[in-house]
């Protein structure tokens, strides 16, 4: 058998593996997924009136707040889900499966993979669940092209794989579970201080450069111009860029911890 078919068997094997795992104990997964979806209710049916104002020079309503927000909920809810793949790769890590794992005779990076490919598949399933709540509540994308959905589908994609490989390396540099769910809160806290809730005109002077300079709010600002026609300037090559560049890092930060020789 070929190196590569190997690879794939291997890599199959352990997504296959994953995806039983987050079957089987899904409250991790459950408890990461309720935060977006209670954070779009709360502020659409409790804070929208007045958040609405913070946008369109004041003079928004609920329901364009629901169009404004959205985007930014889909990306918050990346960020949970990844939280899931630092916890279950710290798990592997600290119960002894990976040392089992090495000395087997599978492919070494078939590990990772599966995780990485296991975490983007269930991002992507909890963004559609957390959509279709969105859509559920009013939300709508009337003016999107076949072509723009597809691209907005890619860029969650990229986002999502940009910030697993990042969790991963956040799950393989902590001593535990509990330690990989605090180091990779970050994924989470930083949509929210983005522009995922009002324009970054509408924070204050000292306050701008912190939500503008990062990876998510260019990342939002793009998805909400493919689907909801809005300007997208710069932030579309922003956005891809801050995705490639947080994967190569993740990658690369990931397979040099997972290769190094266990103590």
């Amino acid at each position: 058998m070929s190196s590569l078919s190997l690879a794939v068997r291997d890599s199959s094997t352990m997504l296959r593996r994953n995806l039983l795992h987050a079957r089987r104990y899904p409250s991790l997964t459950l408890n990461l997924l309720l935060t977006p979806v209670m954070l779009l209710l709360l502020f659409v049916y409790i804070f929208g009136d007045v958040m609405s104002a913070g946008i369109g020079d004041g003079g928004a309503d609920r329901s364009e707040y629901i169009a404004y927000l959205v985007p930014g909920i889909l990306m918050l809810t990346i960020g949970g889900t990844t939280i899931g793949s630092a916890v279950s790769v710290s798990n592997d890590m600290t119960e002894g499966i990976i040392a089992r794992f090495r000395t087997m005779a599978i492919h070494r990076g078939s590990v990772l993979i599966g995780h990485v490919i296991g975490s983007v598949l269930q991002c992507v399933m909890s963004v559609l669940l957390v959509g279709a709540v969105a859509v559920a509540i009013g939300f709508r994308s009337t003016d999107a092209t076949a072509v723009e959905w597809l691209l907005a589908v890619g860029l969650l994609a990229l986002v999502s794989l940009a910030l697993t490989w990042i969790a991963v390396g956040m799950g393989l540099s902590s001593p535990n579970a509990e330690a990989a769910s605090n180091n990779a809160l970050p994924l989470m806290v930083l949509p929210l201080i983005s522009s995922a809730f009002v324009p970054v005109d509408a924070m204050p002077g000292w306050f701008q450069p912190i939500a503008e300079y990062q990876p998510f709010t260019p990342a939002i600002e793009t998805l909400r111009g493919l689907l909801l026609g809005t300007e997208i300037g710069h932030n579309g090559w922003l956005a891809v860029a801050w995705c490639l560049g947080l994967a190569l890092l993740g990658y690369l930060w990931s397979t040099a911890l997972f290769d190094r020789d266990p103590k």
